[in-house]
C-alpha cells in the first residue's frame, strides 16, 4: 500500500459526512453574498464539490449506483497500478521527455503528464462520492496525496520548463490538479496547498489572460479562467477569483471574424474552424460551471454581455443537437476520437456521447437563465434525452455524475414536457455550415471557404478529414439511423467518399494541408439564402491540393434535398466523384438496395453501374431520384479500418462495417461535368416512385459554372445561386447572389436574399412576377418598385456577413 511521507490527520466519518452534506445543501447560487473572506473560500469550495461530485441523486438507485460502482473499480484499477518513479506515476504513462520541445513526441509526454493529474482526481472523486466502495478510505485519500506530492516534486513545479503541448500544462494537469486539491483540501498541509498553487502560478500566470488572442479566445479562456478561479478558491486568493471574472467578459460580445459566437449563431475556434460541438461543449459548460460557482459571491459574474450566452442557447446550439446528439460537422478533430490505443477499457467516443454533456450543460447554465429560459431549456433537454433511443443518456458509460444527476433530474420532473424537435432552416454564413429539420428527419451540411478551412488536424488527430469541407451532406431520421455517423464510421468509410463530396481522387498524405485549418480554398461565394424553413445554399469548391474546381448548390425543401453540381473541372490526371449516397449498414449491412423497382444483390462485395436509373432506394433509410436519368455507380463494400488509421492515439484494433455507395464518376480530368439527384430521407420506396414520376414536380431553371437554380411548382418554391449576374427563370440579378422565394397560398411571398461573397456595395433583383405591394423590407433595401413585377434595389450588402435579406410582398 502507498503511503505519504507528509501525512496530514484523517478525515473523521462525522468530518466526511458533514462536509459532504454541507456541499449539497449549498445547492447552486445558494452561497451569501457577504461574508468574512476565510467562509466566503470555504463555501466557494463547498460549491464547487457539489458541482463536480453531483447532488439530488440517490446513490442506492440506478443509474447512479453502478456508475458509482464502475468508478470504484476504476480506482483500485488505477490504485493498482500507480507506481511512482522518476518520470512516471504510472508505467503506462511516462512524462520524462528525452527530448523537450514541441513535437509529436513531446505532445505525448506532456499529455501523459496531464493525464496522469486526471487519474489523480478520478482517484479523488472515488474519495469523495458515496457508494464506491472506497468512500472515506484513508489508504486511498494517502495515495492521492503521494501522487499529488510526486507529480509536483517531479514534474509540475514552479522550476518545470513547459514541452509538448501548451494545454496540457496550461489546462489539462491544472484543471485536474485544482479539482483534486478541493476534494482532498483536508488532507493538504498549507505547504502542499502553496506548493501545488505555485505551480499553477508558474504555469498560468495572470499574463495568461492579459490579452484576448493567440491561445487565450473562445473555450480556450474560459478554461483558463476556470483554472484561475479555481486557484483563487484553493489559495484563498481573492485577486485570482476576481481576475478570472473579469477575464471572462471578452468572451461574451459577438465577434466577426475568428474565435468565438457570431451573431448568425456560428461558433468558431482555432481561428478557421467551426467548433459547436466540442470546444463549443467546453465553452458552454465552463461558462455554466463558472457562473454557478460565483453566483451569490462578491465575485458574481453580473457583467451585462452574458445574456449573449444564453441567447447562443437556442441560437448557436441547439441547431446542432437532435434526439441527443451533437451533429459531427461542428465537432472538428474531435470526429476522429474513438477508441483509445493506451486504455483499452475506454469507451469510444461519439456524436451522442459529446452531444450528452451539453445537454447537461444547458441545464446547468440554465440555473442563471431567466425563469422563461430555463422552463424553456429544460424541455428542449428532455425532449432530446427521450428521443435518444440509439444512445440513452442515462445510460452513458462515459457522463459525469453530476451531468447525469442533472439529465435525471429533469427526466424524472412531471412538470417539464418533453418539447419536440423543431422544424425549419438555419444558416450558419460565418462558418460555412447549415442545418435543416423536418418532421421525420433532419440533415446538416458542411463546407469551407475563405474564412473557414477545409477541415482541421493536429496533435495526430483526424488525419483524413480532407474532404469534410468538400459539401458533406450529413442526415439522421427521427427513430432510425441514430448511429450513421456514431458506429465505427469515421475510421472505416472511405474518406475520398463522403455523401455530397465532389472529390478528386488524388491520394492526399495523412494531415494534407497542415495542421489547426491551415488549408483554406481561395473561394468567397459560400452561403445561401434561407426564410427560416426553406433555403438555397451553394458552394464554389477548390479541391485540397487539387486542380479540381466545381460549383455546388443544394435546394432545402419539405421532404427534399434537391443537389446540383457543374462546371466539374480537373487536371489531377485522376477519377472526379460526387458521391450521392455512402450509407453505413452497420456490421450486418442487411439494408435491401432497389433501383427502379429492380432489388439489387445483398451479397458482399457488389459492384455494378445504373445506366439511365431514374431513381433508387435503401431499406430503412430513403430514397433517391435522378432527374432525366443518370449513369450511376453502386456498390456494397466490407470495409476495413481502425482509430489508429486516422489518430495516432487511436486503437489498432481492426474494425469493419458494411456500406452502401452511390457515386457520379465524372472520368479522369472532366472538363464541365455536371450532376443532379434529389435526397428523400425516409421515404419509402413507393414515394421514392411516385416522386420520379412526377416529372412536372421539379424544373431545374440551370445547371452550370454561371448560375444554378430550380423551380419547384408545388411548393411555390424558386431557388438560385448566382455565381455570376444574369438571368435564370424569372429572376434577373445584376451581380453574384444567392436568391429563394416561397410563395404562400394567402397571396403571399417571402424571398431571401443574401450576399455569400460579403462584396456587394449594390444588388439589382428583378422578379418578373405580378406583386402588388411590398409588406416589410430590411434597411438594406433602398428601393422597391412593384407591378409587372418587383425590382429591388439593395445598397451596400457587405455589413449583413451573408445573412439572408427577408422581404414580404403581397403578390397581384
Amino acid at each position: 500500500m502507498l503511503e505519504s511521507a507528509d501525512m496530514t490527520t484523517p478525515w473523521s466519518r462525522r468530518a466526511f459526512l458533514a462536509a459532504c452534506s454541507g456541499a449539497v445543501a449549498l445547492g447552486l447560487g445558494a452561497a451569501p453574498p457577504a461574508l468574512a473572506a476565510p467562509d466566503e473560500f470555504a463555501a466557494l469550495r463547498a460549491k464547487w464539490r457539489t458541482l463536480t461530485l453531483g447532488e439530488g441523486f440517490d446513490p442506492g438507485a440506478e443509474p447512479f449506483a453502478s456508475r458509482l460502482a464502475d468508478l470504484g473499480r476504476t480506482a483500485r484499477r488505477y490504485l493498482g497500478a500507480m507506481a511512482p518513479t522518476t518520470g512516471s506515476l504510472w508505467p503506462d504513462l511516462p512524462y520524462a521527455d528525452p527530448d523537450p520541445d514541441t513535437d509529436q513526441e513531446s505532445i505525448t509526454y506532456s499529455g501523459n503528464m496531464s493525464t496522469s493529474h486526471t487519474r489523480l482526481s478520478t482517484l479523488a472523486q472515488a474519495y469523495a462520492q458515496p457508494g464506491t466502495g472506497l468512500t472515506g478510505d484513508t489508504a486511498l485519500r494517502d495515495a492521492v496525496v503521494t501522487g499529488l506530492d510526486h507529480l509536483h516534486d517531479d514534474v509540475y513545479n514552479a522550476d518545470q520548463p513547459l514541452y509538448g503541448n501548451w494545454w496540457s500544462w496550461q489546462i489539462g494537469a491544472p484543471q485536474a490538479l485544482l479539482d483534486t486539491c478541493v476534494l482532498m483540501y483536508d488532507a493538504l498541509s498549507a505547504e502542499q496547498i502553496a506548493g501545488y498553487t505555485a505551480a499553477v502560478d508558474h504555469f498560468v500566470p495572470d499574463s495568461a489572460v492579459a490579452d484576448y488572442t493567440g491561445t487565450s479566445t473562445g473555450a480556450n479562456r474560459v478554461d483558463l479562467c476556470r483554472v484561475l478561479a479555481l486557484r483563487g478558491v484553493v489559495g484563498g486568493d481573492a485577486a485570482k477569483v476576481a481576475l478570472a471574472r473579469d477575464a471572462l467578459s471578452p468572451v461574451f460580445p459577438y465577434v466577426t471574424s475568428g474565435d468565438g459566437l457570431h451573431a448568425d449563431g456560428s461558433f468558431v475556434q482555432h481561428t478557421w474552424v467551426p467548433y459547436t460541438g466540442s470546444y463549443g461543449s467546453v465553452f458552454l459548460g465552463g461558462l455554466g460551471m463558472l457562473f454557478a460557482l460565483l453566483a451569490g459571491s462578491r465575485w458574481e459574474v453580473t457583467d451585462e454581455n452574458r445574456q449573449i450566452v444564453f441567447d447562443s442557447v437556442e441560437k448557436a446550439w441547439a441547431p446542432f443537437l437532435y434526439n441527443g446528439l451533437v451533429m459531427d460537422g461542428v465537432a472538428g478533430r474531435a470526429i476522429s476520437r474513438g477508441l483509445s490505443a493506451t486504455d483499452p477499457q475506454a469507451i469510444q467516443q461519439d456524436d451522442h456521447l459529446r452531444g450528452h454533456p451539453l445537454l447537461a450543460s444547458v441545464l446547468l447554465l440554465g440555473q442563471g437563465a431567466s425563469a422563461a429560459e430555463n422552463a424553456r431549456w429544460r424541455g428542449l433537454v428532455k425532449g432530446w434525452m427521450r428521443r435518444d433511443t440509439y444512445s440513452p443518456p442515462l445510460a452513458d458509460p462515459v457522463l459525469s455524475l453530476p451531468n447525469l444527476a442533472r439529465l435525471g433530474g429533469v427526466d424524472k420532473d412531471p412538470a417539464v414536457p418533453a418539447v419536440p424537435e423543431p422544424t425549419g432552416h438555419r444558416l450558419f454564413p460565418a462558418m460555412a455550415r447549415a442545418t435543416h429539420r423536418r418532421p421525420g428527419w433532419a440533415a446538416s451540411l458542411s463546407m469551407a471557404g475563405k474564412r473557414i478551412a477545409y477541415y482541421e488536424c493536429g496533435n495526430g488527430e483526424n488525419l483524413r478529414g480532407w474532404h469534410t469541407g468538400a459539401g458533406m451532406l450529413y442526415w439522421w431520421g427521427d427513430t432510425f439511423a441514430g448511429g450513421q455517423y456514431s458506429d465505427a464510421f469515421w475510421p472505416t468509410v472511405d474518406p475520398y467518399r463522403l455523401p455530397g463530396t465532389t472529390v478528386s481522387r488524388r491520394v492526399l498524405a495523412n494531415g494534407a494541408g497542415g495542421d489547426w485549418g491551415a488549408a483554406r480554398p481561395d473561394v468567397n461565394w459560400v452561403g445561401g439564402a434561407t426564410d427560416g424553413e426553406r433555403a438555397a445554399v451553394g458552394q464554389h469548391l477548390k479541391g485540397l491540393q487539387s486542380t479540381l474546381v466545381a460549383k455546388k448548390s443544394w435546394f432545402f425543401l419539405d421532404d427534399t434535398v434537391v443537389c446540383l453540381g457543374a462546371g466539374i473541372t480537373c487536371t489531377d490526371g485522376t477519377a472526379v466523384e460526387t458521391t450521392v449516397e455512402n450509407r453505413n449498414l452497420g456490421a450486418a449491412g442487411g439494408a435491401p438496395f432497389t433501383v427502379d423497382g429492380r432489388a439489387e444483390p445483398v451479397a458482399y462485395p457488389w459492384s455494378d453501374t445504373l445506366t439511365d436509373a431514374g431513381w433508387a432506394h435503401i431499406g430503412g433509410h430513403g430514397g433517391y431520384v435522378f432527374p432525366g436519368g443518370a449513369t450511376v455507380r453502386a456498390l456494397r463494400d466490407a470495409r476495413d479500418g481502425s482509430w489508429s488509421s486516422i489518430n495516432t492515439g487511436g486503437s489498432p484494433t481492426v474494425l469493419n462495417r458494411k456500406y452502401l455507395t452511390m457515386y457520379v464518376d465524372h472520368g479522369t480530368d472532366p472538363v464541365n461535368a455536371s450532376y443532379a439527384y434529389l435526397l428523400m430521407p425516409g421515404a419509402s420506396a413507393a414515394r421514392t416512385r411516385a416522386r420520379a414520376a412526377q416529372r412536372d414536380w421539379l424544373t431545374v431553371l440551370a445547371n452550370t459554372d454561371d448560375q444554378q437554380g430550380v423551380s419547384v411548382r408545388p411548393l411555390g418554391f424558386t431557388g438560385v445561386n448566382f455565381w455570376f449576374g444574369g438571368t435564370v427563370g424569372t429572376l434577373t440579378a445584376s451581380d453574384p447572389c444567392s436568391v429563394m422565394i416561397s410563395e404562400k397560398g394567402d397571396g403571399t411571398a417571402v424571398i431571401a436574399v443574401s450576399d455569400p461573397m460579403l462584396m456587394r456595395t449594390g444588388l439589382t433583383l428583378t422578379w418578373r412576377r405580378p406583386v402588388a405591394a411590398v409588406t416589410s423590407a430590411p434597411a438594406t433595401v433602398v428601393s422597391a418598385a412593384t407591378g409587372r413585377s418587383l425590382t429591388l434595389t439593395f445598397g451596400d450588402l457587405r455589413g449583413t456577413a451573408g445573412v439572408s435579406q427577408r422581404i414580404t410582398v403581397r403578390l397581384g
